[in-house]
């Protein structure tokens, strides 16, 4: 099947512009609006990536910890029958697991050293069934017993504090106990019986875990004060979390993963929005770069397209020959940036180790970041539209080169020739 003449014709142009001697310059500015695309695509493609990665890791290890859901008494006040809550819960069919827990602040000090933690009281059996971590440390876990007053340290706390397992920490909660001088704040003395790794900063550096009879004890909740609700599918949490708030009635507070980090998630969100925007500029001026290339291959053919029309080419027909040619440097290097934005996203484990081993660096310090590693995760959402949009911005940057090409008067292009 053969292919209309605009297009035979706007291939040929394409080809001979970069090829012809006299025409060294146009295919120049030809290339590098080609280049200029296939750049922009790339880093489009390669900045989104790894914002998908950054939050799909962060995402992981922050659900490593928490629970998808969880359950308040809506006037703060401790959960007498936490196992009738539960079950309540379990009876939505999106619930696959349930744990009560003691939330708090506190301090926790050895010497002068202090600092602010996260306390979770659980149960070490049931903890399990709704956080992941829980379930790899089950050893470690089983030697929180009540009474015991054991405790069980974020990895990177216990590194800054110089705690090893076996060392005595005092826990210091933050409502005090009145006494006839004054009110003093209550202190238990705690032994660290092991320590948690969940790769994620935050936790590692200021979460404790202890049992929940002694958090109830220390904290004087008189027992758990919220249930700990495992889903089926995380993405589902606040879905399903608006469901279980209609179930449990106005009693009950619900709150999902979704909404106690959704100042991240959301400033995540808008951070990938505004690259989106700001790299797309990038590929926007590439594009358009075409126009000068197309105006200047125009004034060259200017005989070439007087020929044409007298042999009975309509303007149309010369629009299209030229809209071919500018079109096809756009697919060009939107296929050129599509392969290389891939490549390197799909390689970003290797490219950035390799860079940061050749300049000494370390691009995501473990201290500052919440992550150390630089992720990646390309989805077709986002590369489709990059392409797409591409395509777009290319092929409207030629329309008005085209259009001036299809008015020029034969005669008045032939007359100096």
């Amino acid at each position: 099947m053969k292919l209309p003449y605009e297009w035979r014709i706007g291939w040929r142009y394409t080809r001979a512009g970069r090829s012809a001697r006299r025409n060294g310059f146009i295919s120049f500015i030809s290339g590098v609006s080609v280049i200029g695309i296939a750049l922009g695509v790339a880093a489009l493609i390669i900045v989104l990536s790894v914002m998908n990665g950054f939050q799909k890791e962060v995402r992981d290890r922050m659900l490593s910890v928490v629970s998808h859901v969880e359950l308040f008494d809506s006037r703060g006040a401790p959960l007498s029958d936490w196992q009738a809550l539960a079950a309540q819960a379990r009876k939505n069919p999106a619930v696959v697991g349930a744990a009560p827990f003691v939330p708090a602040q506190a301090l926790i000090a050895r010497g002068e050293d202090m600092r602010g933690v996260l306390v979770r009281g659980i149960d070490p059996v049931r903890e399990a069934e709704v956080t992941p971590l829980a379930r790899g440390l089950q050893p470690v876990l089983n030697k929180l017993q009540p009474g015991g007053w054991g405790v069980v340290m974020g990895g990177e706390l216990a590194r800054s504090m110089g705690v090893h397992v076996g060392d005595p920490v005092t826990l210091v909660a933050p409502s005090g106990q009145v006494t006839p001088a004054g009110v003093v704040p209550r202190l238990k003395q705690m032994v660290v019986v092991g320590t948690f790794e969940a790769g994620h900063y935050e936790y590692d550096s200021g979460l404790v875990m202890v049992h929940m009879d002694d958090a109830a004890r220390l904290f004087r909740t008189g027992g758990p004060t919220g249930v700990q609700i495992q889903l089926k599918d995380a993405q589902q949490a606040r879905v399903v979390g608006n469901e279980l708030a209609e179930s449990l009635g106005p009693d009950v507070i619900v709150r999902d993963w979704t909404h106690t980090n959704r100042n991240w998630f959301d400033a995540v969100q808008v951070e990938k929005r505004m690259m989106f925007i700001i790299l797309t500029l990038i590929v926007a001026v590439a594009a358009f770069n075409l126009v000068s290339t197309l105006v200047m291959t125009v004034t060259d053919k200017r005989a070439d397209i007087a020929i044409l029309r007298t042999l009975g080419a309509s303007p149309a027909s010369v629009m299209g020959i030229f809209m071919v040619q500018g079109a096809l440097s756009g697919v060009l290097g939107t296929l050129s940036g599509l392969g290389l934005g891939l490549l390197v996203a799909f390689n970003i484990d290797v490219i950035v180790p390799f860079i940061e081993g050749l300049l000494g660096v370390h691009f995501l310090p473990g201290s500052i970041y919440l992550i150390s590693k630089m992720p990646s995760e390309p989805q077709s959402g986002d590369i489709i539209p990059i392409a797409v949009l591409s395509l777009v911005l290319a092929l409207l940057a030629t329309i008005y080169p085209s259009w001036r090409a299809s008015r020029v008067q034969p005669a008045e292009a032939l007359r100096y020739e």
